[in-house]
């Protein structure tokens, strides 16, 4: 009897033990839909692998990208699995600051991950990052009300329709903008479309020598068109709105078009999370002087800094989170609309995502087609369509992106906003080493 009364201590005694040596890998992300539904399956994770527990950092894309960059700097440990894009990554990946990923295993299968996306986040041919999902841009817009208006949507809209029909369906009486754009300052925020913006009226960042071309005239074109068009027929504060603010304003009907990244398109074709789903239309994302960058391409990815304590428990989530298995599971659970996106040849050849997300082949069309090795009119010496691949774009681009908000705002002109970037460019660059 005796030995019967101690089988309950032996099991909880062995039960904690399991839970004693369950490893704990601190998972740093963004606040955006996708990354929400993945911090929701956390269980189905841990299910899978009792062995190892997850613990969440979630925050704006701001402050996760200074908190990121702050600690694999100072190699501080802080993360095991780093939620990065494909700005990053070959950056951070030559510097020894990522743990190669070059022993993927067979199922995981690599190769079905889209080119583009793929060579986005790898260095010397190696990945050093694992894409949860990927995008390009392009435009959004309420079908109702182009039809009460009477205007037919373009095979390939110019920026200069873009602003005849805003103008025709701004309605702010009824809290309708006639377009949402990116407003709130950094360099993965306005400058992800304001980089386009320019691309597209035949600007760039830098000449081949490395020279900035921020006060040129097609950036003043492009950044004064930007400022007009948001003060005439944007929102109210929208200075303030990025990617997740403009989102909130589209899906309740507060924006008659928006022009951001495709990954939105499932969340607003989902009448469950979108007053506007049954009148969602697409098109590609406006041109001006040339279709050269007029679409970005970004992956956000999951990467393991080097200086975790937990390389292998982090390498087993990021292949979870980024495998075939988990846009099962999110297709499942979640419904199809939600999967993640730009990601992989499989989930665009599944007819359960054919069905659910009319969008599919746009969008994976989008993705293929923007060239980070060609995205100016001019010739332009480095990497990338909304961002430039060296390390120092990062305050460079945050940097601009709060003068292009100031003009927005009205604190400066946008010759004075431009200038003074460009200054503050050039003085960047000649500390470098890039110009004399």
């Amino acid at each position: 009897m005796q030995r019967h009364r101690l089988l309950p201590l032996v099991a909880a005694t062995a039960l904690g033990a399991t839970a004693a040596q369950a490893e704990t890998i601190t998972v740093a992300t963004v606040n955006n839909n996708d990354m929400v539904i993945m911090q929701g399956l956390t269980e189905a994770f841990e299910k899978a692998h009792p062995d190892i527990t997850l613990d969440w950092v979630v925050l704006e894309e701001n402050v996760l990208r200074q908190r990121m960059t702050t600690d694999i700097a100072t190699d501080g440990g802080q993360f095991d699995v780093m939620t990065i894009g494909s700005y990053e990554a070959p950056i951070w990946a030559e510097r020894g600051w990522l743990e190669p990923l070059d022993d993927l295993p067979e199922s995981y299968q690599a190769e079905d991950l889209l080119k583009p996306v793929r060579d986005g986040l790898s260095h010397d041919g190696t990945l050093h990052a694992l894409p949860f999902y990927a995008e390009s841009s392009m435009m959004y817009y309420r079908k109702d009300l182009f039809e009460q208006a009477g205007i037919e949507m373009s095979e390939q809209p110019t920026w200069s329709e873009v602003r005849e029909w805003a103008g025709k369906l701004h309605d702010p009486d009824n809290e309708v903008a006639g377009i949402c754009l990116r407003g709130k300052p950094g360099w993965g925020e306005n400058m992800a479309f304001v980089s386009t913006l320019v691309n597209t009226y035949g600007g760039r960042w830098f000449d081949m020598d490395w020279n900035p071309e921020i006060d040129s005239q097609a950036w003043q074109k492009a950044i004064s068109f930007y400022v007009d068009l948001l003060n005439d027929y944007g929102p109210s504060g929208a200075s303030s709105n990025g990617f997740n603010e403009n989102l909130a304003l589209f899906s309740r009907g507060n924006c008659a078009m928006w022009v951001d990244a495709t990954s939105a398109a499932g969340k607003l074709f989902n009448a469950d999370e979108s007053q506007v789903a049954d009148q969602l239309g697409f098109a590609p994302a406006p041109v001006a002087e040339t279709p050269k960058g007029s679409h970005w391409l970004w992956s956000w990815a999951l990467a393991i800094p080097s200086s975790s304590e937990s390389p292998e428990a982090a390498k087993t989530f990021i292949q979870w989170a980024t495998s075939q298995e988990y846009v099962e599971l999110v297709g499942e659970r979640e419904g199809w609309t939600s999967v993640p996106p730009g990601t992989r040849e499989s989930t665009y050849a599944d007819e359960r995502y054919q069905q659910a997300a009319p969008f599919a082949g746009f969008v994976v069309d989008a993705i293929r087609d923007a060239d980070p090795l060609d995205s100016t009119l001019e010739p332009n010496p480095y990497v990338g369509v909304q961002f430039v691949g060296i390390p120092e774009f990062q305050s460079i681009g945050t940097q601009v992106g709060q003068m292009v908000a100031s003009a927005l705002t009205g604190e400066s002109s946008v010759e004075q906003a431009l200038q003074a970037a460009q200054r503050a460019t050039e003085r960047t660059m000649q500390r470098s080493g890039y110009i004399d």
